[in-house]
Order: structure tokens, then C-alpha cells, then sequence
């Protein structure tokens, strides 16, 4: 009969997974655009003389662009207000970016005006007595209007309409509200009462200080009674677009602020859907050999920990989904790594399990291999615990100060570590319960992975290594590197993307192979010999140029280079970034990292000694300054996914110093008068199989992207490859060594002595 904790856990469990089942099979996933396609567009909310573009402004300026983005026609359009004067508008299946970018970001003041009379002055600002002179839309010179009759706040709706009763073609229908519908026949009764031909017959309509329409009123309109019924049409031999243009803006009304473009991105549906399927190959590939790399090595127990992480899978994508999270290519790659990360804790467990079992084994024989397992999973804990809260705050870092698709990534990994416990410690617990209490397992100890030490394990027994006799070298070694990294850094300096620096990052896709160098050579001949320019994908034929303008001239003028070079070319991706949020994003980058390096060191003083905390967190910023010289010495950009890469980096090698530290604490309290550095070399030796296990674990996850994943998360992939091998090393070689030099100089202050315990008459014993 099972106990009550039995009992609440496989209940906890099955309403888990039922929830879970049912989320992913009810819920559809919210595609970021750049996996589903689409323009993504950052909008800054500016100040003038008379409107300061605090929250308030840019929040009624969010409804503005509402009401134009639904005159647009796009499908599930979002608009979000970001910080205090940014806007986030994303389009799904919209290609064209400066259409978008025309439309919505335009001040749109619309303004009706009576005519009354021609002028040969040029076109200028309104006159002291109210009066303006524009350009006649019809030709003839310039017309002069009185000040405005009506505004854009008197509009109800507008409408682009197609006239097929006659030749005037796609037309704008207004409709007015009652107090502006009295003031429309007000001035076309006023104009009706005009000589024909006489420029005051005609009504000017008037946007952004450009007349889009001027008619006449008709014969038919009575002089003083004017055109009734609250309605009326603008023509100007339109085309359809512009129609619709035009009654988007008109009905959105005027912008209580100007708005600048700091952000723009597009993707095209076919490389989104081309991520897709390349992040779930790598994903299947990836678990299936972290699968079988676990199967092989704790056999049953393997087994059941990799049905336990299927149910990861359903679980920590039915949070994504329940949440309404934006499921983007990077929150892709963070799902796939965290598949590789759950692998921790199992292997944390096992790991000890298999101590557990043969510690008991010396001194009897063990019949209910539950019970060495039950006290693995209790001796675990804090162990699991530390390690996944040092990668919670680096995933919480990227939600904060991270923008844009990279958000996605670090929820992804805060949800996938969450997921990893609950799965570990309650789904993998209950389904080896089950399993170890089977007559036939009993009778096989073998079989269920805990009966050996491992091969690497009892090699380490036989022989322990004596790594801390030699910390000298390891720090020689370790600033040998790091000289190497500054050196990449200061000599070949840091590509920074555009996302930090400001301009525009295009990806074509040509028709056929393209040389690289006569790529280049035509670009430079349009006038970037600065630009960067790169051909990727298998078979050559992926353009991509980064350049510092951000104008549609110099991207015009590019692509009509690179068709002139290469063939026709078609947009895949467009990022444009302004400087001014390029700075800001760059300098959000380097606090994000700092405050990465504070928290760790904060969270580790507190569960630790501030020795065993400074010597984690410096092999944390040796890691992180190897894979930045790294990518310095390979000429590779630094964007918001290598800063997404970078944090994942520090969550990984302070997760991995602390489940070391933590063994070395443990060994400590019972070891009485053991030299440290002999403890630290135990320490190693007991934790290096865990180490080595979910080392591996990642790797094969990391290796599939990297290979599968495409071009996009090729150096994402790279950059994690670089941190997981040096995270494992740095734990021994720097982590280890520098807290026992730290530990040996500023030893514990000693513990008072026990006072001793009174016998049962109350003299002292």
C-alpha cells in the first residue's frame, strides 16, 4: 500500500501532465514574426512645444495607430505600449515595411477648408488672418484657403470605396458626427453660392499641409442649404492602396505626438517556416541522443528519466502556450537547451543514488533498492536547487533588459528550468518508485543503474586525482587564456551587430549561387565600401548586408546592386535599427551582464561562504570574457542573441561550480581533519561523472542546432558549444583551486565547542 506523500505526489503528477495534454492540444502556440512573417516596427513618441510624450500621450497616440493598423487589414495585428514613449507594433504577413512605417507613423491632421480665391505666392505657413496657400492637387497654381472649418475629430468613418457608377474610380466616403455634419453643409451651402467656375465654389481637404482633394460643389446643391445628410467623398484618382491608405489615416485621426521609426524587422514567412522546422529537427535529433546517451549509462533508471523528459517537453510547452508567451526563434533555442539542461537534475539524483547504494551494499545486502534512491533524492535537493535558481536569475536578467524575439528566449528557459523540477524531483521520483518495487527488478540489481559506480567513477576511486597540489598551474593556465581572449579583443576589437550600433542587417535570397567577393564589390560600387556583406545557406545563394545607413534610399540602392551582380534578389529578413536605440540597447546589454555577475555573487554568499561564492562567480567571468575573446578572434557579430547566449553562459558554469562547492561543503562538515585541498580532490572526483553526464547532455542538443539549426542560430549555438566545455572546465581548473587558496587564507571562524550534556541528576558529565 502506497503512503500518503506517495500517494499526493502521483496525484500532483497525473493533474500535471492531464493539464498539460490538454493545453498543447487546445491551444495553439503564439508565433512570434520571426517565425510566422511579418514587420515588426518600434515607433518613439517625441516632444513638442505643446505635448510633453509622457505615458499618457503615447498611450492615447497607441489608440491612434490602433484604429490606422485595423484600416491596414492585417490579421491579428499587436500594438503595445513599451516604457514610457515606445511603441510596439507587430504585422503578421505584412512584407512591406515602408508601407506600414508611411501609414502609421504619419501626424495625419486632417483639416476642411473653404477656397477663396488663387494666389501666384508660393506655398508657405498660414497668415496672420488664418488664411494658407498649398498647391492645387487639380494643377493651375496654388489655391487659397480660409482657416479650417472642420478637423479630423469630426469624422465618424471612412471608407475606400470603389465607383463603379462612374469614372472617378477608388474614392474615400466620410462620414460625419452630428455637430460636424452642420458645420459640412454650413460651408458647401456657403460654396454653392459661388459663380460657377469661381475657385470659392470648390471645398479643399487638407492632410498634412497637402491638399488631397479640392471638388466643386455640383450644380444641384441650393446656395445656403449646402450637402445634408453628414456624409461626402474625397476623389483624386486614387488606386486601391492608396484608397485604403488614405481612410486608415483619416479615420485614425491625428496623432497627439509626432512619432519616429528607432526599430524596424521584417521576416519572411518562408525563412520563418524554415526555422521552424529546422529548431524541431534539432530538437527530436537532440533528444533522442540525450535519450540514449542517458539510457546507456544509468540503464533503467536512464529509461525512466528520459519518458520523464518527454513529459518535460509537454510540460514546459504547455506553460509557453498557457501563458500567451511569443513563441520566437530564440525562445525556439531556448526550449531545445533547456531539454538539455533538465538533464541535470536526473543525473544530480542518480549520481548519488548510485553512492547511496554503494555505501549501504558495504555494510549489508540491499534488498529494497528504493531506499538508497529515496535518500539520494532528499540529499540532492539542495543541490538541484542552487543550480537552477543561478540559471532562473540569468533567464530572469534576459526577460528584463532583453527586446524584442529575445524576450521569448528567456521565458522559455525560466519555464524549461521550472519544468526540469517539477519532472525530476515529483514524475521521474514517482515512475522509479514504481518501477524498483517489481519483484523482477529486485531480483536484478544491475539492472536498475544504481548497483555500479560507473566506469568513470570507480577509475577515480582507484586512482583520485591531485589536481589542487597543482593550482598554480591551472591559474597559470587559466591567465594564459584570458590573455588570449584580451588580446582578441583589443586587437581585432568586438563586432558589435546592428541592433547595438544602429543601421540595417538585409538578408536577400538569390536565384542562384552568389560569389562572395563580387557581392561585395557591388555593394561598394553603390556607395558602402564599408558595408559588411557575407554569402551563407548550403548553396550560396543568401546574401546578407549590414551597413550603418538606414535609409530606403541606400537599401534601394543595394538590392538594385546586387540584382545588377547576382540575378533577381528577394528580401528574406530586414532589421533597422537607430542609432540612438542601438545605444540604448548596448548599454542595456553591459548592465544586464553586471547585474548577472552581482546576482550570482549575492545569491552564492548567502547559501555559501563569500570565498566559495568569489572564486564561482570569477570562473563565471573568466568564461565569459573566453567566449567574448572567442567570437572577437572570429570576426563573429555580437547581437541580442549572443548576449541571450552570454547569460545562458553565466546561469551554466555557476550552476556547474556550485553542485561542486556544495560536495566540497558537504565533505567538509564530516571530515574532520582532512586538508581542504585533499576534500576539494574528493569533491572532484565524486561530482566529475555528473559533470561529464550533463555536460554531454547539452552538447548533443547544442551540436544538433548548431548543424541544424540554420544560419540564424549558428553562432548562438557556437557561443553556447564554447561556454558549456569551458563552464566544465573552469569548475575544476579555476573554480575549485581559487576557493581552497581562498578557504586557506581566511579560514571559518572556529565553532564554539558543545557544552556538555547534563546526566539525568543535572551534574555536569
Amino acid at each position: 500500500m502506497p503512503s500518503s506523500a506517495v500517494l499526493r505526489r502521483a496525484l500532483l503528477a497525473l493533474a500535471v501532465v492531464a493539464l498539460a495534454l490538454w493545453t498543447a492540444l487546445t491551444t495553439p502556440p503564439r508565433l512570434g514574426l520571426d517565425l510566422r512573417g511579418g514587420t515588426r516596427i518600434v515607433l518613439e513618441t517625441r516632444d513638442t512645444p505643446q505635448v510633453r510624450a509622457d505615458a499618457e500621450a503615447t498611450d492615447r497616440a497607441l489608440e491612434v495607430l490602433r484604429k490606422r493598423v485595423d484600416g491596414l487589414g492585417v490579421a491579428e495585428p499587436s500594438l503595445a505600449r513599451s516604457g514610457e514613449n515606445r511603441i510596439v507594433v507587430e504585422l503578421p504577413g505584412l512584407r512591406d515595411p515602408r508601407e506600414a512605417a508611411e501609414v502609421i507613423g504619419r501626424t495625419a491632421q486632417l483639416t476642411v477648408h473653404a477656397v477663396t480665391g488663387t494666389a501666384a505666392a508660393p506655398a508657405g505657413r498660414p497668415a496672420a488672418d488664418g488664411t494658407r496657400t498649398l498647391p492645387d492637387p487639380d494643377g493651375g497654381g496654388l489655391l487659397v484657403l480660409a482657416p479650417p472649418a472642420l478637423t479630423g475629430d469630426g469624422v465618424k468613418s471612412a471608407d475606400a470605396v470603389l465607383d463603379t457608377t462612374t469614372a472617378r474610380g477608388w474614392t474615400v466616403d466620410l462620414a460625419f458626427r452630428d455637430g460636424a455634419a452642420a458645420d459640412w453643409a454650413r460651408l458647401t451651402g456657403a460654396a454653392a453660392c459661388a459663380p460657377a467656375g469661381d475657385p470659392a465654389r470648390r471645398v479643399a481637404i487638407v492632410l498634412d499641409d497637402r491638399i488631397v482633394s479640392a471638388p466643386a460643389v455640383q450644380a444641384g446643391v441650393s446656395c445656403g442649404a449646402g450637402i445634408t445628410g453628414g456624409s461626402t467623398q474625397i476623389t483624386g484618382g486614387f488606386s486601391a492602396d492608396e484608397a485604403r491608405d488614405l481612410a486608415a489615416l483619416v479615420e485614425g485621426g491625428a496623432l497627439p505626438v509626432p512619432v519616429t521609426t528607432v526599430e524596424q524587422s521584417t521576416v519572411g514567412p518562408t525563412l520563418g517556416a524554415e526555422a521552424i522546422r529546422a529548431s524541431a529537427l534539432a530538437a527530436v535529433i537532440g533528444l533522442a541522443c540525450t535519450g540514449l546517451f542517458v539510457i546507456a549509462v544509468y540503464r533503467l533508471l536512464g529509461l525512466l528519466a528520459t519518458i520523464a523528459l518527454l513529459l518535460y517537453g509537454l510540460i514546459s510547452y504547455a506553460a509557453v502556450v498557457a501563458l500567451g508567451a511569443t513563441l520566437t526563434l530564440p525562445g525556439l533555442a531556448g526550449f531545445v537547451l533547456a531539454v538539455g539542461i533538465a538533464v541535470d537534475a536526473n543525473v544530480l539524483v542518480f549520481e548519488r543514488a548510485r553512492e547511496e547504494y554503494a555505501a549501504l551494499a558495504r555494510t549489508t545486502a540491499v534488498r529494497d533498492p528504493r531506499r538508497p534512491l529515496a535518500t539520494a533524492f532528499g540529499r540532492a535537493w539542495s543541490a538541484v536547487a542552487d543550480s537552477n535558481v543561478t540559471t532562473l536569475l540569468a533567464a530572469g536578467l534576459l526577460f528584463a533588459f532583453a527586446t524584442g524575439p529575445v524576450k521569448g528566449f528567456g521565458v522559455t528557459l525560466a519555464l524549461g528550468v521550472l519544468a526540469s523540477m517539477v519532472t525530476a524531483m515529483v514524475i521521474t521520483r514517482l515512475l522509479a518508485d514504481a518501477a524498483l518495487a517489481l519483484p523482477a527488478v529486485r531480483r536484478r540489481p544491475a539492472l536498475t543503474g544504481m548497483a555500479g559506480l560507473g566506469r568513470l567513477r570507480t577509475r577515480l576511486n582507484r586512482r583520485a586525482p591531485r589536481l589542487m597540489a597543482r593550482r598554480r598551474r591551472w591559474f597559470a593556465g587559466s591567465a594564459v587564456l584570458l590573455l588570449a581572449a584580451l588580446a582578441g579583443i583589443g586587437v581585432r576589437g568586438i563586432e558589435f551587430g546592428v541592433e547595438f550600433t544602429g543601421g540595417r542587417d538585409v538578408r536577400y535570397a538569390a536565384t542562384r549561387p552568389v560569389d562572395a567577393d563580387a557581392a561585395r564589390a557591388a555593394v561598394a560600387d553603390a556607395g558602402f565600401p564599408d558595408a559588411v556583406v557575407q554569402t551563407t545557406g548550403d548553396d550560396g545563394r543568401d546574401v546578407t548586408v549590414r551597413v550603418g545607413e538606414t535609409g530606403d534610399a541606400a537599401h534601394d540602392r543595394i538590392t538594385e546592386a546586387l540584382t545588377t551582380a547576382a540575378g533577381p534578389v528577394t528580401v528574406e529578413r530586414d532589421d533597422l535599427i537607430g542609432p540612438s536605440l542601438g545605444g540604448e540597447l548596448r548599454t542595456h546589454a553591459l548592465l544586464a551582464l553586471g547585474l548577472a555577475v552581482a546576482a550570482q555573487l549575492v545569491y552564492l554568499s548567502v547559501r555559501f561562504r563569500w570565498t566559495y561564492a568569489a572564486a564561482a562567480v570569477a570562473a563565471m567571468v573568466q568564461d565569459v570574457l573566453l567566449v567574448v575573446g572567442l567570437f572577437a578572434w572570429l570576426g563573429k557579430p555580437v547581437d541580442s542573441v549572443f548576449l541571450a547566449a552570454l547569460l545562458t553562459v553565466v546561469g551554466y558554469s555557476v550552476n556547474d561550480s556550485v553542485v561542486v562547492l556544495d560536495r566540497l561543503r558537504e565533505l567538509r562538515r564530516k571530515g574532520g581533519r582532512i586538508p581542504l585541498a585533499d576534500l576539494a580532490d574528493r569533491a572532484v572526483a565524486q561530482t566529475l561523472p555528473r559533470t561529464v553526464n550533463t555536460g554531454m547532455g547539452a552538447l548533443f542538443v547544442l551540436v544538433a542546432l548548431a548543424v541544424l539549426g540554420g544560419d540564424t542560430l549558428a553562432d548562438f549555438s557556437v557561443a553556447l558549444l564554447a561556454g558549456v566545455v569551458l563552464g566544465m572546465a573552469s569548475t575544476v581548473f579555476t573554480a575549485l583551486p581559487l576557493a581552497v587558496s581562498l578557504e586557506t587564507g581566511n579560514p571559518p571562524p572556529a565553532r564554539p565547542a558543545a557544552r556538555p550534556a547534563p546526566d539525568r541528576t543535572g551534574a555536569v558529565v
